[in-house]
């Protein structure tokens, strides 16, 4: 069942309204240059794997890289076709990939893993599609993060995991800010997992980041609790050549 798939498709519009609004969520203000440390230089074609409505392969292209964007939301796919009509962008599932085997030297996963139904898939297909040599840079939402939530919105306040930060649940959560509202629906899994679904790909992670939120002028009282709980998770791993 796409159960995931389905809910990003319903909120498609307004994701794009969301994460196009300039500054409005964290991409804008710190995650995107974080991300960008742990991806290596443009050595030929990039697959931005859940690329949504594209403003990281944009990016990335500014930067240089070749890259190919896939999605399965169509409506997500038609907004990336909008802004870069010069790009070539593939509506697929992240476990069924419409690409021959070793057909790019990167994948990026930039916050889609958590919102994929079939992980074992998705993971198998960007480890099939790559070179030996080459890397897969992923993004999600940290694990610790999506099991539990601050008691208060204040900067001391305690993190608390009501539930199972070791099963497997879905997360189902709406934000409401600066007149704009969007609703996240996605998949927590525990590190183990992940760790996991890359091994059994023979997928070696060489570089794993907690980044936290960093001091800066979109940083309020409330929000500083955020730099005592990590809000995601970077990870690099390669192909063995």
């Amino acid at each position: 069942m796409a159960e995931l798939r389905q809910a990003w498709e319903e909120n498609a519009a307004a994701w794009v309204a969301w994460a196009r609004a300039p500054g409005h969520d964290s991409y804008w203000r710190f995650h995107r240059n974080l991300f960008l440390e742990v991806v290596p230089p443009s050595s030929g074609r990039t697959l931005d794997l859940g690329c949504g409505e594209g403003r990281l392969a944009r990016d990335l292209a500014a930067q240089g890289y070749d890259v190919v964007g896939v999605d399965a939301s169509p409506t997500m796919l038609a907004a990336a076709r909008e802004a870069a009509p010069e790009m070539e962008l593939r509506i697929a599932d992240a476990a069924d990939l419409p690409f021959s085997d070793a057909s790019f030297d990167l994948v990026v996963a930039f916050m889609s893993f958590q919102d994929v139904d079939d992980l074992t898939g998705a993971v198998r297909e960007s480890a099939r599609v790559l070179v030996p040599g080459g890397r897969l840079c992923l993004a999600i939402v940290h694990p610790v993060n999506s099991a539990g939530s601050f008691a208060q919105r204040t900067a001391a306040s305690p993190f608390v995991i009501d539930g199972s930060y070791l099963d497997e649940s879905i997360t189902d959560e709406t934000f409401e800010r600066d007149g704009l509202a969007m609703r996240f629906v996605s998949r927590h899994r525990p590190l183990e997992r992940y760790a996991y679904e890359l091994a059994a790909n023979g997928l070696l992670i060489e570089l794993l980041r907690e980044p936290k939120q960093p001091d800066g002028p979109f940083n309020s009282e409330h929000s500083r609790r955020w730099r005592r709980i990590p809000l995601f998770l970077h990870l690099r791993a390669v192909k063995p050549a």
